[in-house]
């Protein structure tokens, strides 16, 4: 990325900031982002701001497993893990979604989770909701429901006229502790910087009891695989792009109109702005064993993680793939692009995949769409194996509607 240059933000901007972090009461309802309302260009685009080309950011899955595989050696390389590094990072596994440390206040445990990302969605207010979402995510994957305290990462792009950033910033900020907000905790301080990159993210620490975290690695053979939210994000945010794109636009035109675009444009910052705590809390109702939040390496990606940490010798075979409207389409015309169908598709924000009890996990779906509105969908099973995760030849597809439905109901094996 290069070197990060400190910096203070303009003197105005830095109050507005502070008064928004400031501020107790709820949020009211607003409007979509207008660029116009705000006296800037007519096109102004925030994921202007996240341009990687040529820059190969994208580190494989592989490549990552193998450097936190590192941490996992004791200093002399030899491998062999004390206590504390069996309790933290191969029990837990560092390479899943949150550090679980034992502290010497005894029988708590610090709970505790850093991620950050590039716009992907051109309001910035949501995309302040959406980071601030996706750090939680990472608590609630570990069945922990409630978080004692969140750091916001946040650097302005160079590229920022004063202007724009005195505008995007703290509507970033006011999204970011808006969700913060709803998720019953405060943001109480961060780091900025100035980066070529616009990038959000956070930190969420927690201390828990024993009872308050589910160590993801107890699946066993006839458990059912559970998603909370739908796939397709990625291909929704590129297909929205497109639309003023021609050379693209013309690739799926024929397949998706732009009213189609978006309302799976909307739908899909909605399920990426929506918190994972219900989720999380009905994790311990229905006797999970185990989950992780599906985010950067796609579905089947983060499934393979999960596999490999399982304590059982089980894999995981996925059926069904519920998919935004109309975008597993989109994606078949863009051929080998998003690799959504087989699971490679990048999904920022996503739901959990949860290992459930076959006998619980109806009774889980019925219950989170009763409390949130929204579907969950038994997705696979769990049968015995080597420790993978995979995708049958021909799933299948639930296309799910760019708006919730009364009457829907959830799908199963």
């Amino acid at each position: 990325m290069g070197d990060y240059i400190h910096t203070n933000i303009a003197q105005d901007n830095v109050a507005m900031v502070r008064l928004e972090l400031a501020q107790n009461d709820q949020i009211p309802l607003r409007r979509p982002f207008d660029p116009l309302i705000h006296d800037l260009d007519p096109h102004f685009k925030l994921t202007r701001f996240a341009d990687l080309k040529g820059r190969g950011c994208k580190v494989p899955q592989e490549v990552l497993n193998k450097l936190l595989e590192g941490f996992q050696q004791d200093e002399n390389g030899h491998g062999e893990q004390s206590h504390f590094m069996h309790m933290t990072m191969t029990k837990i596994g560092i390479g899943m979604d949150a550090a679980v440390v034992p502290i010497r206040h005894g029988g708590l445990s610090l709970v505790q989770t850093t991620d950050y990302f590039y716009p992907l969605v051109d309001d910035p207010f949501v995309m302040g909701k959406i980071a601030c979402s996706n750090v939680l995510s990472d608590l609630y994957a570990m069945g922990v429901t409630e978080c004692d305290n969140m750091l916001m990462l946040l650097s302005v792009s160079t590229k920022m006229t004063e202007k724009e950033r005195d505008v995007v910033i703290p509507l970033i900020m006011k999204g970011f502790k808006e969700t913060a907000f709803e998720a019953g905790t405060t943001v109480t301080g961060g780091q900025t910087v100035v980066n070529p990159w616009c990038t959000i993210g956070g930190v969420a620490t927690t201390v828990c009891q024993p009872n308050e975290f589910i160590i993801p690695d107890n699946a066993v053979v006839g458990d059912v695989l559970v998603l909370t939210k739908p796939l397709g994000t990625q291909v929704a945010v590129n297909a929205h792009q497109w639309v003023d794109q021609q050379d693209k636009w013309n690739r799926i035109k024929l397949i998706v109109s732009e009213e189609d675009v978006r309302k799976a444009y909307q739908r899909s910052m909605d399920s990426m702005a929506r918190l994972n705590k219900t989720a999380a809390k009905l994790m311990h109702k229905y006797n999970a064993h185990g989950a992780t939040d599906v985010t950067g390496f796609g579905l089947l990606g983060h499934a393979q993680t999960l596999a490999k940490h399982q304590k059982n010798e089980v894999s995981f075979v996925i059926h069904n793939l519920p998919v935004i409207a109309k975008m597993a389409s989109v994606a078949k015309a863009c051929g080998n692009m998003f690799q959504l169908l087989q699971g490679h598709s990048a999904e920022t924000s996503g739901g959990l995949l949860i290992c459930l009890p076959r006998e619980q996990a109806a009774a889980y779906c019925k219950d989170i769409e009763k409390v949130e509105g929204y579907q969950a969908w038994i997705i696979g099973i769990v049968e015995k194996g080597n420790r993978t995760a995979r995708i049958i030849d021909k799933p299948r597809v639930i296309e799910v509607p760019a708006k919730e439905k009364d009457g829907e109901t959830v799908v199963g094996l």
